[in-house]
């Protein structure tokens, strides 16, 4: 009877004790699978709010510029090539905080994404707090997608939005005020380049003024107009006296011989010496020391030569103006709208079922690996 009693009383504990290791085993899976799937068969498909996504395409490009050869203007053209470090530009714009501002100012962005319609865990400020600028910046961030392929330069532009018209407002205000930041880039670099341009303009005419002025004050302390041309008429006038000159000395050789005590021989020679004196005096005009024209004449060409190359100087500086007018007419830059922005047609997100897939099998593996250490435990125990 003993023996039976014993018996008795150790299947009876067996049994409880496998009736609570399975009752512990029901409530680890009911805590991690079955709550959990629950919950989220509950929340994604009656409570989350549908998200829709509006995409677009873009690139940012510029004027590509002839080459200076002539063979190369007419194989390259004057077509468009791309400008990737201003598409990295464009692409910091569009998710910073100068673009959130416009954006708020203009749509509302924080009471779009604020609205009671949307579910509780996904609205912006969703119990009233943390509803700064820099918290909705970076909320706006988780709703902005922005990639850009390498190769081609073409940016693609996501953005996510609880309705489908918000989602293509947001998308194409965002394009609108990049255009704005590339029309500012182009109106800054035109307004530098015109401006260095007239700089150089001004300051080459202040130079052409002051050496136009330095020579006219020359000309007027030395009492000279042009050495060169000076010095080229007083040789005419030189060489007309020595031909004179010359003839009058023949003349008066001839009359010495034929009649030598001919009365004229007195004022031929006079004449001769007159000649003589006055071509001595017009070559110290031309050449010799003091105020010739051949001391006035180094002062006078380097003071030509300022005056020329400042009209040089100012000659290049309008061509350079004109030319900086010209290339800013034309557009620096050009954001191009590859695909416009599209209004959505059906929500992307959430994916519901997938969600509810991937919350079960996240559940079976946690009862799983829950399972596995606590019968590890219990039989360290026994």
């Amino acid at each position: 009877m003993r023996l039976e009693s014993e018996v008795k009383y150790s299947g009876s504990s067996v049994f409880k004790n496998i009736k609570h290791r399975y009752a512990k085993s029901n409530k680890l899976f009911l805590i991690t699978v079955i709550v959990p799937t629950i919950v989220s068969i509950i929340y994604f498909g009656f409570i989350t709010s549908d998200v829709y996504v509006s995409e677009s395409r873009f690139v940012v490009r510029s004027p590509q510029r002839q080459s200076v050869s002539g063979l190369g203007a007419l194989l390259q053209g004057a077509g468009f090539s791309r400008a990737q470090d201003d598409t990295y530009t464009v692409n910091d714009y569009i998710v910073s905080r100068d673009a959130l501002k416009k954006l708020n100012n203009n749509l509302k962005i924080s009471t779009m994404y604020a609205s009671n319609e949307i579910d509780l865990f996904s609205r912006f400020a969703p119990f009233g707090i943390d509803n700064d600028f820099e918290t909705l910046h970076k909320f706006f961030q988780k709703h902005v997608a922005l990639n850009t392929d390498s190769s081609s330069a073409i940016s693609v532009l996501k953005v996510s939005a609880y309705k489908a018209e918000d989602a293509q407002k947001i998308n194409t205000m965002l394009l609108n005020v990049s255009e704005e930041l590339i029309n500012q880039l182009n109106e800054r670099g035109r307004n530098d380049m015109i401006r260095f341009a007239s700089n150089e303009v001004e300051a080459a005419e202040k130079k052409v003024k002051s050496a136009a002025l330095a020579l006219s004050k020359y000309r007027n302390d030395k009492v000279v107009f042009d050495p060169e041309r000076q010095s080229a008429a007083q040789l005419q006038l030189i060489s007309k006296l020595q031909d004179e000159l010359i003839s009058t000395k023949t003349m008066l050789a001839q009359v010495k011989n034929i009649t030598p005590d001919n009365p004229q021989i007195t004022t031929i020679a006079n004449k001769v010496n007159i000649l003589q004196s006055e071509i001595d005096q017009q070559m110290a005009k031309v050449a010799g020391s003091g105020s010739s024209l051949s001391n006035k004449s180094a002062d006078f060409e380097r003071l030509s030569l300022d005056r020329i190359f400042a009209e040089k100087q100012l000659a290049a500086a309008l061509t350079s103006l004109e030319q900086a007018r010209n290339e800013a007419q034309r557009k620096q830059l050009y954001l191009e709208r590859i695909v416009q922005p599209h209004q959505p047609d059906v929500a992307v997100e959430p994916k519901r079922l997938r969600s509810i897939i991937t919350t079960i099998i996240l559940g079976l593996i946690t009862w799983g690996v829950f399972s596995i250490l606590i019968a590890g435990v219990r039989e360290h125990k026994d």
